[in-house]
């Protein structure tokens, strides 16, 4: 096919890509089925447009299998490109990829054998990037033994190749794999080092919102709410430039929940109103307002109905989830100790009607308040009943007889070392 031929059939398979699929596919297929000359810069460039404009028509019919299969086939042509091109190429095809729900496996297999294929062609940095890209898809797959794994092998490499920007970028998933698993401590750790290794080296915004966001959830987590907003807002501003609506809703949705977590029901409203929450306006915000106000109200009831009529949006973000089950647990005590509060002795049907739940999930609750001392008392189960005693002042005078027994022992400890060294 002549240079000029090719030309006139790709912009006749873009005219009809939206009305014609089929027939937009069958020339983009005619056309990268044939390696372009590499000493024709136009030939080259009309190859790499028919490549992304077959990806991108697979992408919109989520035609996932054909993707792969036109990611591995392309792969020998490319193999004959600059190293840049290809590894933006290889990149730009997997990130249709990502586009397509529920791949993750897919999208997995295909990354691997990506990684494969770049070790034999000695491509270390499209693979770095591969092994990146890799990691993220455990993740999302909840695969942390493996992305642990992977993410120990990109340091070792990434520090002794003194690549400062992509380990900034891996590091700050080690931060979130460890935050994911529960380990805060370990967490913590990673994201200092990465915003250690980002301070010798020029940020790029969205990796800086990403470190931003970072910080604010393990601030939340040690319930420094007000230090969290903070962070949630740099990491809302870096997201509103760089265009990404998603991350920056589940920012501004984070900040929602820091207002509720403080118990700023009016700031709750305030932010609601603002330009920026008009602007991702959706049902994650909606939801996030619904809790502010169940929580305002200090109604259970209300609360429940919020979490119920917005399920997805409550459950699917991790870290809203987990924050929302404390808060619900905090109201539940506060309300169970309003309840009992004028009573020694109360049955626990009566407070599970005080409070509108169910009785073994009440009884549950007070027993852990017990073991807690949040209340003093016992549960009477054969009678049904929860028993409060009144809470006893500290003797003092045992505090001061164990100061004064620990005074003794460090007396008669320095005695016996004088008399040891006398003897010798």
């Amino acid at each position: 096919m002549a240079q000029g031929d090719s030309s006139d059939r790709l912009k006749e398979a873009q005219k009809v890509a939206k009305s014609d699929p089929r027939q937009a596919e069958q020339i983009y297929k005619e056309i990268v089925s044939k390696p372009p000359s590499i000493n024709s810069d136009a030939a080259t460039r009309e190859y790499e447009t028919a490549l992304i404009s077959l990806g991108e028509l697979y992408r919109d019919e989520k035609k996932i299998q054909e993707l792969v299969d036109l990611i591995t086939s392309s792969r020998t042509v490319l193999s004959s490109f600059a190293k840049a091109k290809t590894a933006k190429l290889i990149r730009n095809l997997l990130d249709l990829c990502e586009e397509i729900p529920d791949t993750t496996d897919a999208q997995i297999a295909v990354t691997k054998s990506c990684i494969e294929w770049a070790v034999s062609e000695r491509r270390g940095i499209l693979r770095q990037n591969l092994e990146t890209r890799l990691v993220r898809l455990y993740m999302a797959k909840r695969s942390y033994y493996d992305a642990l794994t992977l993410i120990n092998n990109l340091l070792r490499e990434l520090k002794r190749l003194d690549d400062k920007l992509v380990l900034v970028e891996v590091q700050l998933l080690e931060s979130r794999v460890y935050h994911a698993l529960g380990n805060i401590a370990k967490a913590r750790a990673a994201l200092t080092s990465a915003r250690t290794s980002a301070a010798s080296v020029y940020t790029p915004p969205l990796l800086q919102a990403n470190l931003d966001m970072q910080s604010g959830m393990l601030h939340a987590e040690d319930r420094d709410f007000n230090t969290a907003y903070s962070y949630f807002i740099e990491a809302l501003d870096g997201y509103h430039v760089q265009d990404e609506a998603a991350r920056a809703q589940a920012a501004l949705q984070y900040m929602l929940l820091c207002k509720v977590m403080l118990n700023a029901a009016d700031d709750v409203n305030t932010l609601m109103a603002s330009k920026q929450a008009l602007k991702y306006a959706g049902t994650s915000l909606e939801a996030m307002k619904a809790i502010a106000r169940a929580h305002s109200n200090r109604s259970l009831e209300e609360y429940e109905r919020a979490l119920a009529a917005y399920k997805f949006e409550l459950s699917n973000d991790g870290f809203i989830r987990n924050h929302l089950i404390r808060l619900y647990d905090t109201m539940l005590e506060q309300n169970l100790i309003k309840v009992i509060e004028p009573f020694s002795r109360v049955e626990i049907d009566h407070i599970a009607k005080m409070v509108g739940l169910d009785t073994q999930q009440v009884e549950r609750k007070l027993s852990q308040m017990i073991l807690d001392k949040v209340i003093i008392g016992v549960l009477d189960q054969g009678a049904g009943c929860l028993i409060i005693f009144d809470e006893t002042e500290r003797d003092e005078s045992y505090d001061a007889a164990l100061a004064t027994i620990d005074k003794l022992s460090n007396v008669v400890d320095v005695l016996y070392t004088n008399q040891a060294s006398q003897l010798e």
